[in-house]
């Protein structure tokens, strides 16, 4: 059933369907849109959780050495600022770090600009585990799209932007 003439069919239309027969009054029109993103969420949780994995991390991890090498050289940041690409809060930040230092993916320094301040580098390990997480996860990732064209893929991209480029801005 590759023929892209012919509508597609996943479980969230029969939850549609059914919505649609028992609440007729309803405009059932957001389950079909935000039903599939969170059920694709789910895959790729699990295909992120796998692909971290595989290299040691949890997503957790990923995300604090993803957010150091996407710094570029010298691939530092101050726990302030890890604190806000994270999301997170400071007691759990200093968790994140220990735990990742103790593993010699990162190593913290005193910052020249602030003598009370920090610096959070990853290693030249961190890079190399950081660098293969993430092309393992993309790989995943390529494979939970293949059955789009590159152009759907970029228009996908480009809806979801907007989406979430309005709900960012609190519009």
């Amino acid at each position: 059933m590759n023929d892209k003439s012919q509508k597609r069919h996943d479980e969230v239309a029969e939850l549609v369907a059914a919505w649609r027969r028992e609440r007729p009054d309803l405009d059932i029109a957001p389950l079909e849109v935000l039903s599939r993103i969170t059920r694709l969420a789910r895959h790729l949780d699990i295909a992120r959780r796998a692909a971290f994995a595989e290299h040691g991390l949890e997503t957790w991890g990923f995300d604090v050495l993803a957010a150091l090498r996407r710094a570029g050289a010298p691939y530092q940041l101050t726990p302030g600022q890890l604190i806000h690409e994270n999301l997170v809060t400071s007691g759990t930040i200093t968790n994140r770090l220990d735990r990742l230092e103790s593993d010699g993916l990162l190593a913290r320094y005193p910052d020249p600009s602030d003598g009370r301040g920090t610096l959070v580098r990853i290693t030249a390990q961190g890079i190399k585990v950081i660098d293969a997480a993430l092309a393992s996860l993309l790989q995943r990732e390529k494979e939970l799209l293949k059955s789009l064209e590159p152009e759907e893929q970029s228009m996908l991209a480009n809806l979801l932007s907007s989406i979430l480029a309005s709900l960012e801005m609190g519009n």
